[in-house]
This record gives C-alpha cells, sequence and structure tokens, in this order.
C-alpha cells in the first residue's frame, strides 16, 4: 500500500492510507526517555554543510519532508531523533537531515556523497524506490519510515505500520473467541485489495469461514448498497469494516439494522478517533491497535522540549534511533552498517510494544480494544515479546 497524502496529527494519512519504539537497547529491555525537564536540543546539520573532521562519528541520514504537505510530520520525526540522541547521551552518532520532499533522489545523492553509511526514511513509499537507486549500489541501507511491505528487500527495511498486522490480530482473536463465520466491507482500492488478502490469508491460517466480501466507493449510496449485499448472502457471527472511523461510524447503523447479531470487527485506524466512542451502533465492536502505553511519557517529554504535541508516527524516528544505538555497540565507525542483527527473531522493544523485522518488513505485537459506552478498553493486551 502507498503512503500518499497528508499527515494529520494523529499520524495517519487522509487518504485512506495509514501512516506508526523507543527502548531498544538491549533487546527486549531499553531506556525511558528521562521525564526531568530536558536541555534544549542541539541543532541537527543540514544537507550542504561540509562533513566535520570527527572520525569518531557514525554518520547517518535522515530523509524526511521539510517543506510541502507533510513538512509537519518530517519536522516532527526530525524532532524525535534528536530527542532519541539526548536520552541516550549518544555522542557517537551524528545525524545529517535532508529534506525529500520535492526530490528524495538528490536528497539521497547528496546523503550518499556526504559519507552517510545509513538512511533513515524517506516517508513516503512512491519514494523509496528513488532513495534505492542510489543507495542499493553504494551498499547503503535504509531503514524507511513507509508502511508499504511491498517496497522491503534488497537493503530496504520498513518499519511503517503494516495495516494486514492489525486485521490479523482482530481475527485470531475473534477466533480464539468463537467466532468462526465472517462477512467483510472494504473500500475499492488498494487498501480494501490489501485488507482483503490479510482476511483471507487469517482465514486459510485460522481455518476461519469468509462467506462474503463486498467492496464500496467511499460514499453512503455505494456502502448501502454493499451492506444489502453481505446481508443476502448469508448470516454472520462478525462483520469486518476495513476503514477508518467515517465510514465505520456510517456502516455500524445499517449494520445493526440487516445483522443484529454480529460483531462488528474494525482497524487501526479507529485508534484515537472519538466518533468510534460516540457511535451507539459501534458498541461492542473489537479493533486491534498498538498499545499507547508508553506514548503519553514520550508525548509530553516532546512537548517540554519543541512545544508541541508530536504526529504519532514520530515515535518511529526515535526508535529507529534506538534501534542504530544498539546496532552501533558492534559497528566499527567507518564501515558499513551491519544489518545481520536487525533480523533478530527475538525482536526489540519500543514506544509502540514488542516488534521486529521478517524479510524487511516490521512485524509489531497489537493489543485488541473494545468500544463501549464510556469509551475504549482493552480487551487483549498485545504480547510483551516474540
Amino acid at each position: 500500500m502507498n503512503t500518499h497524502g497528508s499527515f494529520t496529527r494523529r499520524g495517519t494519512m487522509r487518504a485512506g492510507t495509514v501512516g506508526l519504539l523507543a527502548l531498544l537497547l538491549a533487546g527486549c529491555a531499553g531506556v525511558v526517555p528521562k521525564s526531568e525537564a530536558p536541555p534544549p536540543p542541539p541543532e541537527q546539520p543540514r544537507a550542504g554543510q561540509l562533513p566535520d573532521q570527527d572520525e569518531s562519528r557514525h554518520r547517518i541520514a535522515l530523509l524526511v519532508p521539510l517543506s510541502g504537505a507533510n513538512a509537519g510530520v518530517g519536522q516532527s520525526l526530525a524532532n524525535a531523533t534528536t530527542m532519541a540522541l539526548l536520552d541516550t547521551n549518544t555522542a557517537n552518532i551524528r545525524i545529517t537531515t535532508y529534506d525529500s520532499a520535492t526530490n528524495a533522489k538528490s536528497a539521497a545523492q547528496r546523503a550518499i556523497a556526504d559519507g552517510n553509511r545509513l538512511i533513515l526514511g524517506p516517508l513516503l513509499s512512491d519514494d523509496v524506490a528513488a532513495v534505492k537507486a542510489v543507495a542499493g549500489p553504494a551498499r547503503v541501507p535504509m531503514i524507511s519510515f513507509s508502511n508499504d511491505a511491498t517496497v522491503a528487500g534488497d537493503g530496504v527495511y520498513v518499519m511503517g505500520q503494516v495495516p494486514a498486522q492489525s486485521l490479523e490480530r482482530s481475527l485470531r482473536y475473534a477466533s480464539s473467541q468463537g467466532l468462526k463465520t465472517f462477512g467483510a466491507l472494504v473500500p475499492s482500492g488498494e487498501y480494501g485489495r490489501s485488507a482483503s488478502e490479510a482476511i483471507m490469508d487469517t482465514a486459510r491460517e485460522t481455518g476461519i469461514r469468509v462467506m462474503a466480501i463486498e467492496s464500496y466507493d467511499r460514499d453512503a449510496t455505494s456502502l448501502a448498497n454493499a451492506i444489502k449485499r453481505l446481508a443476502a448472502k448469508g448470516d454472520y457471527q462478525a462483520i469486518v469494516i476495513a476503514d477508518g472511523s467515517r465510514m465505520a461510524v456510517r456502516a455500524g447503523p445499517l449494520i445493526r439494522d440487516a445483522e443484529k447479531a454480529a460483531k462488528i470487527i474494525g482497524t487501526e485506524l479507529w485508534s484515537g478517533d472519538e466518533q468510534i466512542a460516540q457511535s451507539a451502533s459501534l458498541r461492542g465492536a473489537w479493533f486491534s491497535a498498538l498499545s499507547d502505553g508508553r506514548f503519553k511519557r514520550y508525548s509530553d517529554s516532546y512537548k517540554t522540549r519543541f512545544g508541541a504535541s508530536p504526529y504519532r508516527i514520530s515515535t518511529l524516528g526515535y526508535d529507529a534511533v534506538l534501534l542504530t544505538i544498539k546496532i552501533a555497540r558492534d559497528w566499527r565507525v567507518g564501515d558499513r552498517f551491519p544489518t545481520t542483527p536487525l533480523a533478530d527473531a527475538g525482536g526489540f522493544i519500543g514506544l509502540d510494544g514488542a516488534f521486529r523485522f521478517d524479510k524487511g518488513v516490521v512485524e509489531r505485537a497489537f493489543e485488541v480494544r473494545e468500544v463501549t459506552s464510556t469509551g475504549v478498553k482493552v480487551l487483549a493486551p498485545a504480547p510483551a515479546k516474540f
């Protein structure tokens, strides 16, 4: 799935795609951001500055948009990387920030010419190929903030939250609770295709039965017709709404009219959206999301340093740096970045919980939540480790 469009403060994409791990320094143990008032952040060097002559530091490039529609999220990611260096008192890593908004390939060329051995970013999946065309021949790996699993491999590691994993967690939980017959509503387009694949893959692995999947355009009439077609094909123990809160709130009452007893299952796009809790028709619904347990502490520290709230996706920048710090323990300055440690099957613990890389794609641990009349509660905590 491509990460297009502009990010909201919650870190999701307005075009229906999603955009979102500190404490990495000892596998499943780590460092907690300091809670005391921090010193002012050091200024990160910008592209075009001459490299310093300090041979004791690893050179890392951060490719994020610092102009254009996604400048806010890019700056939030950059601020998060600064926080990670400050919180760990790291002196042997230098991060140089390059604006990828208008020409990601040119930004990557400057980063390679400056001697950087690792690229953090880019943010958008459309930019990954352009950066890879430069970084690949130079044997410089990149840890992308995209959530498009299709771009992983050959030195590209995808760190963004992959939407299909949330659906898989919800369906497995539903199956463990005795639900075996499912229907699904998916939007037209790439997100819907990815959701459909995740649903069918999970069905094959768990033995649940998917009786029908209906797609719709994102308008009220198309959605209503899809629900009618779905209802005509049988009775379901659960119905998946593979979409964000706006369409879920519209679909809820129509599903209740057609399939009163069906459990509604949503997606990670519902996380943090008050519309979900306010919808009476969605009460009792389940969805999976990353744990927010550590995010508040991070957010408070971020506000103290930078005077504004962070984008939710900015934790990726913080955690990518901490992951680099851990690997840097056995990484000699001037050598190529060692990628073997990224394949550690035991994974790591970050702000968003346990994660690891599988064939270059991040795998995350999700908690299952339930919508109630008083808000959203956790039904099943995210696994603490793999």
